[in-house]
């Protein structure tokens, strides 16, 4: 019992810095604890998906949807302290990452004596078999996987957070007909703090840098695996080998690899000069994540990379995202970690284009750039989407708070979304939303009583599935309205752009600025129409 109550310590403090840096909404909205059950939501098979650092990664179904996920167990009871404190470090480190090249941790359920994490399925298998299959990789197909590669690598760097176990098996494809790479696995992985050195000798022999055998490394371990998987892509054999063990680690300390002539005579300078930065014996002559997206062997591949996700959709849904209650801008975040691969496919371009100092997160400066020279939009509105955006108010936009503005606008409010949300604050498994449960997904910043009023429709003191979904849906007028007054707004720009073909209108402004005076109108008309509801609702109420 003692075992578990102190797990269960370590898991509540865990989450509770995750929500003071991630913001609480994405952490509360996908920790489960009982009487939440996995087993409640998913049909979990014997059939291993594949087997990482701390346990088996089996497969599952939605009963809901029956959508195909991937589940990991963790066994709490009966571990050394050790040993427990690395599971609970590597669910803390999933919950915290949020990237499009990151596998998705959708749920994670705390039970009695087990940890669940509930992950999107990658069905495209791993990069080991994709390379297996081909034997070497193209350069501009090497290149694309390493550029994409860096930008998760990057992205963990910059949150704090190193690997310590890249190889080629821990990435995986999303599909078989794709070629869109995620990382998986964070068993080895720690929260790192800079200036300091780790110990720990671990990971895969053949990926492992020379100063992590030397037990003193720091985060560009990552970039000497990432240098042997870039190796193998490219001419196919491993470059530290040899007849024991011993020679292989004497290999790899030396820094000695081979350059069989048949095989790198076929591969450009630029790429043999990116692997050599990389398999660097000294760290600190090692090029970092950032560094490696900007040599020419990358950057090439990404200046012939046409720049068209950020389109006017885009922008209109980021300004309609502004303007949302704090509320219902919470439901949206909540549905950006209900979506599915296919959803996020849709716009996670546009996201990438935007991070253009390719951190994993989009500052503002980053964001007033494109609004202004695309969109014509002033730096004061810019600002405006943004703090609106940056929820847990941290000055960047996060993956998954940009999903948030493009859901309703650029994502279909299908009913399995929404249903799936709503799950998220079922807490309690009954079928409703109870103010508790509102506090404490959404914190002491939103005024639950105040949603309680605008959902809560029959005044039962909970909100049902059929009201959550009409309130998303078309629960106020104002919504229906705006997007008529935004039709015809979008109807009669087109015909001044068409009369004065020479003069460009500033579009999105004006068009912003128009809808900013009918919604004004609108919001007179929507608060008379809650008053009349109220006020019949209480008659009825009255005469029953």
């Amino acid at each position: 019992m003692g075992n578990r109550s102190s797990s269960s310590a370590s898991l509540t403090q865990a989450t509770a810095r995750l929500g003071s840096k991630q913001g609480r909404v994405s952490i509360e909205g996908r920790y489960h604890r009982l009487p939440q059950r996995l087993e409640d939501d998913y049909a979990v098979d014997t059939k291993a998906l594949g087997t990482g650092y701390n346990g088996a990664v089996l497969l599952a179904r939605s009963k809901e949807t029956g959508a195909k996920f991937a589940v990991k167990a963790f066994k709490l009871n009966g571990v050394s302290k050790d040993k427990k404190e690395e599971l609970i470090t590597e669910a803390e480190i999933f919950l915290r990452m949020d990237h499009p090249h990151i596998v998705r941790l959708m749920h994670v359920y705390e039970a009695e004596e087990t940890l669940s994490l509930v992950m999107e399925c990658m069905e495209g298998g791993e990069l080991f078999d994709r390379i297996t299959e081909r034997k070497v990789f193209c350069e501009k197909d090497a290149a694309d996987a390493a550029n994409q590669m860096l930008l998760a690598v990057n992205y963990i760097h910059s949150e704090g957070v190193v690997h310590r176990d890249l190889k080629l098996e821990n990435w995986l494809y999303e599909r078989k007909d794709s070629d869109f790479l995620k990382l998986i696995d964070f068993g080895f992985s720690k929260i790192w703090e800079k200036n300091t050195k780790m110990e720990l000798s671990c990971g895969t022999l053949s990926y492992v840098a020379p100063e992590v055998l030397g037990k003193s490394y720091t985060s560009q371990c990552d970039l000497w695996s990432l240098g042997v998987v870039v190796f193998i892509l490219l001419v196919g054999y491993m470059p530290f080998s040899g007849s024991s063990e011993r020679q292989q680690v004497a290999a790899i300390r030396a820094g000695k690899y081979t350059m069989r002539k048949d095989r790198w005579a076929k591969v450009s300078p630029e790429a043999i000069d990116f692997v050599r930065k990389l398999l660097v014996v000294d760290e600190k002559v090692r090029m970092n994540a950032e560094i490696a997206l900007q040599h020419p062997w990358i950057a090439k591949r990404q200046t012939n990379a046409m720049p068209t996700n950020i389109d006017e959709g885009v922008a209109q849904a980021l300004m309609g995202f502004a303007r949302e209650s704090k509320f219902r801008r919470c439901v949206m975040q909540l549905m950006a970690w209900s979506l599915t691969a296919e959803e996020r496919a849709e716009v996670r371009g546009a996201f990438l284009e935007l991070d253009t100092s390719k951190t994993g997160t989009v500052r503002l400066s980053e964001l007033r750039q494109v609004l202004e020279r695309q969109f014509h939009l002033p730096e004061d509105q810019a600002g405006e989407i943004f703090r609106a955006l940056d929820t847990n108010n941290d000055d960047e936009i996060n993956y998954s708070e940009f999903l948030a503005a493009m859901v309703s606008s650029r994502i279909a409010l299908h009913d399995d979304l929404l249903k799936a949300t709503f799950k998220r604050f079922d807490l309690a498994k009954d079928g409703y939303i109870w103010p508790k449960e509102l506090q404490q997904v959404l914190g002491d910043e939103i005024d639950v009583n105040s949603v309680m009023q605008q959902i809560d429709i029959n005044n039962d003191g909970k909100i049902s599935v059929a009201e959550f979904i009409a309130y998303l849906r078309n629960g106020n007028a104002a919504g229906e309205t705006e997007e008529a007054v935004s039709f015809f707004l979008d109807k009669e720009l087109n015909k001044e752009e068409a009369h004065q073909p020479d003069q460009p209108v500033p579009r999105l402004r004006k068009r912003d600025k128009l809808l900013k005076f009918a919604q004004n109108i609108v919001g007179t008309l929507s608060r008379t129409s809650a008053v009349f509801r109220s006020e019949q609702s209480v008659g009825a109420a009255s005469s029953s």
